[in-house]
């Protein structure tokens, strides 16, 4: 089976046409009777996901927007809207690694907006086959929520930028054996005109990465120690002194990235319709308009996933309506599992049950609705809000280059 049969200019009749091949390669690849990969134990989970991921590696859909050349599918956007509901209602993550949602979520897609092209052959391939596994190297130490306000420097010498900084908070970075990062390369420069935009590979001399654990008892991040690390001068996203624009772009995908976050949430809420009656609270007036409320807030954030990827397809980059986007669904977030919370009552203070499958985002089908799943996402939900920009720097944002209104005062000169 291929995708090359559905042309990019896909009516609605093409449109069922690619429906019908995405649902045959879920059939012909997932075990008989998978429920979704939440309903796996961790051993056999594991098992799942490495013959999963080489299946999506030989249709392109691992990387399902690319082009074929490197290692995509090339579908339109609204085919990927098909394969995204799809696999998310079977249960079947597009992204098998940990380090994938990283990889191709965000250094993908600013190699290919900004990577030259001998750049993007080397990565994109190296991406997909899963030998470049990626972190993200942003936040640092005392730097607070101003991504700009950064120590880390970086010197050419020779043909190689020489890397000395302390990275903190990269998700799943101990996974990782590549990191993009900003740095210092111009000491003459203010501002974010000091700044590039680096690929450095971890595993070298000079590099320590440590993994944090989180509140959840799972080692999520990692923080990273650079010390001489070298990397190639042709490792530079953009031309040196651009890394602001190159990272603003980067956080434009990452904030606009709803996916099939709604089909996520809608088998979030259902489960929580079971959990509810398993309470005995169905007939409750407060719960039942929660319940609702949650509902018409997972159909608003279907309503503007379409929006982006129709502005996507226009050719138009994120904006900064994609603080609009983080702000809404991390806020969803915290909505849904106080519900789960309040379900459980007193039930929520012990842990039973299996576990989630997941440390980012909403649960996949399949997770069970154990107190042990609900506790893992109401923790994580209140990360939601604090990374890839708080819920304030969005606010922020939002009211300057959305609404137009006066600009906050920022303090003058980077750090020496």
């Amino acid at each position: 089976m291929t995708t090359e049969a559905v042309s990019s200019e896909a009516g609605p009749a093409r449109l069922d046409e690619f429906r019908g091949q995405v649902l045959e390669f879920l059939a012909d690849n997932l075990p008989d009777g998978f429920r979704g990969v939440g309903a796996l134990a961790g051993d056999v989970r594991e098992a799942f996901l490495g013959p999963w991921r080489d299946a999506l590696v030989r249709t392109g859909y691992i990387a399902p927007e690319w082009p074929v050349e490197y290692g995509g599918a090339g579908l339109t956007q609204q085919q990927r809207i098909v394969l995204d509901e799809e696999s998310a209602r079977a249960g079947a993550p597009l992204w098998a690694l940990p380090t994938d949602p990283i990889g191709f979520g965000l250094l993908g897609s600013i190699v290919l907006l900004w990577g030259t092209p001998e750049q993007k052959q080397h990565f994109l391939p190296a991406l997909v086959s899963g030998e470049h596994r990626w972190a993200q190297g942003f936040s640092e130490p005392e730097a607070g929520s101003d991504l700009f306000n950064l120590r880390t420097r970086a010197v050419l010498d020779g043909d190689e930028w020489v890397v000395d900084g302390h990275k903190i908070w990269q998700t799943q970075g101990h996974k990782a054996n590549w990191i993009f990062l900003l740095a210092r390369t111009d000491p003459a420069a203010r501002n974010r005109d000091a700044l590039s935009f680096l690929l450095v590979p971890l595993d070298q001399p000079g590099v320590v990465v440590t993994p944090i654990r989180s509140m959840t008892g799972e080692e999520e991040f990692a923080e990273v120690r650079l010390e001489g690390a070298r990397t190639s001068a042709a490792n530079i996203l953009g031309a040196p002194g651009q890394g602001a624009q190159v990272a603003l772009s980067l956080l434009g995908f990452e904030r606009s990235a709803f996916g099939a976050a709604h089909v996520h949430y809608g088998s979030e809420l259902d489960r929580l319709v079971v959990l509810t009656r398993e309470q005995g609270l169905e007939d409750d007036p407060g719960i039942r308009q929660r319940l609702a409320d949650a509902r018409i807030k997972i159909e608003v954030m279907k309503a503007m996933s379409f929006q982006a990827r129709k502005r996507a397809a226009a050719g138009s980059s994120p904006g900064p309506e994609s603080s609009v986007f983080k702000l809404y669904q991390t806020t969803f977030d915290l909505t849904l599992t106080e519900l789960a919370m309040d379900l459980l009552g007193m039930g929520a203070t012990i842990t039973t049950g299996q576990p989630s499958a997941t440390v980012l985002g909403p649960d996949p089908v399949g997770t069970p609705n154990s107190s042990a799943a609900w506790q893992s996402a109401y923790l994580r939900s209140r990360a939601a809000v604090i990374y890839g920009g708080s819920s304030q720097i969005q606010r922020n944002t939002i009211g300057e280059q959305v609404l137009g209104l006066p600009r906050e005062p920022r303090p003058t000169g980077g750090r020496a």
